[in-house]
């Protein structure tokens, strides 16, 4: 009796001292467990969606690792500095996005990157982060909810990084850039009255909007309303995503039995559409199980923003959970086709690096407001 005693004991000393060492890291144990179940799974999937390469997995694991190293260092940073940093960090992304449009390298139709040497990197994805981060600082000048003049001037700085993003063009990102900067203004006490007015302002523009549209963005549109009309050309990716969402029933075909993305009829299968791949082999049960996962992230991510100690940690904390859960919505809408396609990532599993660096630098910001909530300088 006494040894199975302090065998139990000894179990408790171990993973008390497990989750010292990841308080000392500044890491949320809550937020990092499901980010690190959510990699697992993005390795499962990918693995299938990737014709079973191991390449592809080495890849993606290189990435992973880099960007929860990068989530880590910048859990380290206490809050403050980022507040400090944010006018910098905006105006540095606003020059990379012109820079962007002046020398930048194009590649599929769109101008997105810039090469620095042996560096190459999109400065769009530093805006989701930096848009965000500027509205705050400056909101949190102020009292709130913010009056007409805050208001007016907050919706200038997030139309000048939308406006440039769209211009490459990228659609998807330049959506992720508004929602991020919008859901400041929302957590800073916007009144119902005002959203609706924008809203309604929104509508009404649409018939500009259209006319400022690329021929392939409006094509993506009447797409999205009517993907039949041309099922082997512009509607196919929905189509056979459709199928592989259908086919999935509720217990789904197994690992490893997609048939749409195994017999390459599903494009797209390891990044934007993985999600079809995901729903062919695991089903009902496994899409909702993913979902559950999302909600534990995002619900963590909300709840660090409402324990935030000041105006700018909680307004940027709030925006970061947002972009989250923008980032999802969007994705699983397209792929199940109630929204158009706009190439936007399924978050932590898509492959890819650049969308989970940014992602994880933002889980490393919520970290760091969350750890070091009892260390500012208030």
């Amino acid at each position: 009796m006494m040894h199975h005693t302090e065998t139990r004991h000894e179990q408790f000393e171990k993973h008390s001292f497990l989750g010292d060492f990841l308080r000392k890291l500044h890491i949320d144990i809550p937020l990092f467990v499901t980010l690190v179940l959510i990699s697992i799974l993005s390795f499962v999937i990918l693995y299938s969606s990737g014709g079973q390469n191991l390449d592809v997995l080495i890849r993606q694991a290189t990435r992973v690792f880099l960007a929860f190293g990068l989530m880590i260092l910048l859990a380290h940073i206490e809050p403050y500095q980022f507040k400090r940093l944010s006018v910098i960090l905006f105006c540095l992304g606003i020059i990379l996005l012109l820079a962007v449009l002046a020398l930048g390298e194009i590649g599929k139709g769109a101008q997105r990157w810039l090469e620095l040497g042996a560096f190459r990197f999109q400065p769009s994805e530093m805006i989701k982060i930096t848009t965000p981060m500027m509205i705050a600082w400056y909101l949190s000048e102020y009292s709130l909810p913010p009056k007409s003049k805050q208001l007016l001037i907050a919706s200038g700085l997030i139309v000048l990084p939308t406006l440039l993003i769209a211009k490459q063009p990228d659609l998807g990102t330049a959506l992720l850039v508004a929602s991020s900067g919008a859901a400041v203004l929302f957590f800073s006490g916007l009144s119902w009255w005002f959203i609706i007015g924008m809203g309604s302002l929104l509508t009404a523009l649409t018939p500009i909007i259209w006319h400022f549209m690329h021929d392939y963005q409006r094509a993506r549109v009447l797409t999205f309303l009517n993907p039949e009309a041309d099922p082997l050309g512009r509607g196919y990716h929905i189509i056979q995503s459709k199928i592989a969402i259908g086919s999935g029933g509720i217990y789904g075909k197994g690992w490893l039995g997609s048939t749409q993305s195994e017999l390459d009829f599903l494009p797209e299968s390891s990044t934007d559409f993985i999600f079809a791949v995901f729903a062919e082999e695991f089903g009902l049960f496994g899409c909702v199980s993913l979902l559950v996962l999302y909600l534990l992230i995002i619900s963590r991510c909300l709840f660090i923003a409402s324990q935030a100690r000041d105006t700018y940690s909680r307004l940027l904390a709030g925006s970061l959970a947002f972009t989250f859960f923008v980032y999802v919505f969007v994705n699983i809408g397209m792929v199940i086709g109630v929204l158009p396609v706009v190439g936007v990532p399924l978050p932590l599993v898509s492959y890819g690096g650049t969308s989970i660096v940014t992602l994880c630098a933002g889980f490393g910001i919520l970290m760091s407001i969350h750890t070091h909530k009892k260390l500012l300088p208030y």
